[in-house]
């Protein structure tokens, strides 16, 4: 556990300390986020981040290449495999952030990202499901490849939020990392070297070390860069402990653990996921590409019930945690228990949502998924001219009462 706790406070100080160096070359290769409709930010924002992070993997890495301890994680190619496949999709992200990359070149990078990953033997090769194979290596080639593509896209959808993608990742890859060294306790007792409790803590550690300049109000966003990255090496870290591992058939109350392998990955992503479903879902039946952005995230909906853009994301961290613990938890006592505790938080979640729920029906509108704002009416509808804004009112009393000196009212934009 040790080696594990030292490479993952590695992986945040080297994040950490290369962030300030990201924003600089984001700054000077115009890897800025301009602010858009749908944008929560309100000045334009460095997005290379994701830079640091591939620094604080590729050295963390490094160093646990030279520990005996782990030696014989690298007997293969499968770790050097996810650091390259992180580099790959850092370096696409960059080119997204500088240029505006359109969704195809980018789903060929990331197929190009997977693929690498893939052939270096990180693949999906069997199933936790009744020892379930998978009948040939061409569809285990594409099995990966698409688990893989899901979960970086999934990580993309959810980065809305200032430190959101960053820390829901954290949690769940700490609740992840905890079954994996759990596992491999009692899988190799003589032996705790495990390529998934590895890249795991490093996933925390750079998540953990970005995390102080991108909680609101951020300094610097991940960008796709960072997302993309950040999925990745999730998925991989994933894939060699479900894609390779083969479970006893169980039967019974025994069956559930059976299950944890497949369970946790999609736990620990459930946000992530059930976002870009939903925006898959809503873009298709609008008629649109399921690339086409939108103000209705779930982190917009959650600024639409009223809660401030730090209590949103802390939110969802609670979601993320509630979620990744209670599968892990399966593995350690039994469902009847895990699934009562799991009810207690839901509920706790749930209520800590809708809490400061005013405007009942309101936060399914795109159109008002404006923090305590009210849509603008266009001056051309309805006969007569549109009721002046509470703000422009107030600034005209101002100025009534200053002796008609018109004051400059300065608002800021909670929500793209």
């Amino acid at each position: 556990m040790r080696v594990y706790l030292l490479l993952m406070l590695v992986a945040a100080a080297v994040t950490f300390l290369t962030t300030p160096f990201a924003r600089w070359v984001a700054l000077k290769s115009s890897a800025i986020s301009a602010v858009r409709a749908r944008d929560v930010h309100s000045v334009p924002t460095p997005r290379l981040g994701g830079l640091a992070m591939l620094i604080g993997i590729v050295v963390a890495v490094m160093l646990a290449s030279q520990m005996p301890f782990l030696s014989g994680v690298f007997e293969d190619r499968q770790a050097w495999g996810i650091v390259g496949g992180a580099a790959i999709v850092c370096a696409l992200g960059w080119a997204d952030d500088k240029w505006d990359l359109d969704w195809v070149t980018k789903l060929a990078g990331q197929v190009l990202a997977a693929g690498f990953m893939a052939l270096q033997g990180v693949q999906l090769i069997t199933l936790p499901i009744a020892g379930t194979t998978i009948p040939s290596s061409r569809m285990s080639l594409v099995v990966t490849v698409l688990a893989v593509v899901v979960a970086m896209n999934a990580v993309n959808f959810v980065d809305g939020l200032d430190g959101l993608a960053a820390g829901i990742v954290a949690i769940g890859g700490a609740a992840f990392f905890l079954y994996t060294y759990g596992l491999t306790q009692q899988a190799t007792p003589e032996d705790y070297s495990s390529l998934a409790s590895l890249m795991m803590a490093v996933l925390v550690g750079v998540c953990v070390g970005f995390l102080p300049y991108n909680f609101h109000p951020a300094t610097i966003f991940m960008g796709d860069a960072g997302s993309m990255l950040i999925g990745l090496v999730m998925a991989g870290a994933a894939i060699t402990v479900t894609g390779n591992v083969t479970p006893d058939v169980m039967t019974g109350s025994q069956a559930l653990p059976a299950f944890i392998p497949l369970l946790l990955p999609v736990a620990v992503l459930m946000l992530p996921l059930l976002d870009m479903g939903l925006a898959v879902i809503r873009r298709l039946a609008a008629g649109k590409s399921p690339m086409a952005p939108d103000r209705m995230h779930l982190h917009h909906r959650m600024l639409a019930l009223g809660h401030s853009h730090r209590r949103a994301v802390v939110i969802l961290y609670v979601w993320t945690a509630v979620f990744a613990f209670s599968a892990a938890a399966l593995v350690q006592w039994d469902w009847e228990i895990v699934l009562i505790w799991t009810t207690v938080f839901v509920v706790l979640a749930l209520l800590a949502t809708l809490g400061p729920l005013r405007n009942r029906g309101r936060f399914l509108d795109d159109d008002v998924a404006l923090s305590g704002q009210t849509p603008k009416v266009p001056a051309a509808v309805g006969a007569g001219t549109a009721p002046a804004p509470a703000v422009a009112q107030s600034a005209t009393q101002s100025a009534a009462e200053n002796g008609g000196v018109q004051t400059t009212v300065k608002t800021k934009e909670t929500v793209e």
